[in-house]
């Protein structure tokens, strides 16, 4: 009888730092690190997070492994985040890794990020079946995938400027809130109404684009606020709810586009942005109008996290896709 496949997996790409312990597909641990300083900066400072990363990987990992209740002895494999993300964050978690799995004589995995979200959806149930159409949003990412095994995924479409996450903090930092704004502006706007209407861009395809509308908002709060200094803290519930309301719609009209294009109904959800309370909402309001069976994972696999990393490395341990040393970082790019 065959030893059960054990994975540490560890994912670096922004400013968590993440490690989980799999063991036959199922996450034992799932511990991560956050960076508390970057809210002083108004955004993650790459240098400041890499270093950071230095100093919370080994921590992390022990922790996940005492979590586990499984010795380093017992792996079989190690899983990182190869890309995309920052340069200096995913150098700490890759040598960190490439040095594990040297010193212990294991495979080496290395998983793409956007595909570690897609695949987050097969860590719990419901799980969803194939080809399913999962619309990925994050600060970094906005795009739909259509998926049709653990390893043939397309992209269908994504945005052309800004992700649907950056738009968010970008109407957040204008609206004088902190970092990460999105958690903010969805708080907020449960208090408000989305009175305050804002243009929709027309791309090509299944593509999004979100600079429009955060240039629209820029030069909607800047005449309001010469006509009343105090607009915004007199509207700031309806301004969240109006801007928030204008960034689902793009994405959730795009999604239908997709599904009714490629004629698929199994669609989900995935990525920091759909932890968004609005955005949740009314994708399983659409769902059920259109027919879909929809999914959206657990909160905690929505943000970066290493159990998704070690559920999409997982599968790839399976199929017997290891690399090799010599394997070096990415920042860009869907898949390698």
């Amino acid at each position: 009888m065959r030893e059960k496949v054990t994975i540490l997996a560890i994912e670096s790409s922004c400013d968590d730092t993440s490690a989980a312990v799999l063991q036959e597909g199922r996450v034992l641990s799932n511990c991560t690190a956050n960076q508390e300083m970057h809210r002083q900066y108004g955004g993650v400072v790459p240098e400041v997070a890499s270093r950071a990363h230095q100093v919370n990987i080994i921590p992390v990992v022990e922790q996940a492994l005492r979590q586990a209740g499984v010795s380093k002895e017992a792996l079989s494999a190690v899983a990182f985040t190869r890309g995309p993300g920052l340069m200096g964050s995913l150098l700490v978690g890759t040598s960190f890794a490439k040095a594990v799995a040297l010193s212990l004589e294991i495979p080496l995995i290395e998983v793409n990020h956007m595909q570690a979200h897609v695949l987050a959806h097969f860590i719990e149930e419901p799980k969803p079946t194939f080809p399913f159409l999962c619309l990925t949003v994050s600060g970094g990412h906005t795009q739909i995938v259509e998926v049709r095994s653990t390893s043939e995924m397309e992209v269908l479409g994504q945005t052309l400027d800004d992700a649907a996450g950056e738009a968010f903090d970008k109407a957040g930092k204008l609206l004088g809130l902190g970092y990460p704004a999105g958690p903010l502006i969805d708080r907020w706007a449960q208090q408000g109404r989305p009175r305050f209407a804002f243009p929709e861009a027309h791309v090509p395809g299944l593509n999004f684009s979100f600079s429009g509308l955060k240039t629209a908002f820029l030069y909607f709060l800047r005449e309001q606020t010469a006509a009343d200094p105090h607009f915004i803290e007199k509207n700031l519930a309806d301004l969240c709810a109006s801007v928030q309301s204008a960034i689902v719609s793009v994405l959730l009209k795009t999604l239908q586009r997709a599904a009714r294009q490629t004629g698929i109904s199994e669609v989900a959800l995935a990525g920091g942005v759909s932890a968004n309370a609005e955005l949740r909402r009314r994708f399983e309001e659409l769902g059920q109008r259109e027919g879909w069976n929809t999914y959206v994972p657990a909160f905690e696999y929505c943000t970066d996290n290493a159990a998704m990393v070690g559920m999409a490395a997982y599968f790839k341990y399976l199929r017997g896709e290891f690399c090799g040393q010599e394997v070096a970082p990415y920042t860009r790019g869907f898949q390698p």
